[in-house]
């Protein structure tokens, strides 16, 4: 069992333990995991800083 969000009609987030809601699959609210060996991190941070 995992945190799960789906998003409202106002675009807020409304978090729920379950994999479907009316219809739709939720997404995971837990990022993603972290790994040393990640050969696009530095893309990434150029991105974000950006």
């Amino acid at each position: 069992m995992h945190l799960m969000y789906t998003l409202d009609a106002s675009g807020n987030r409304v978090y729920t333990v379950k994999k479907v809601v009316a219809g739709k699959p939720s997404k995971s609210a837990h990022p993603a995991r972290f790994s040393p060996d990640d050969k696009f991190s530095r893309h990434r941070v150029t991105i974000k800083k950006r």
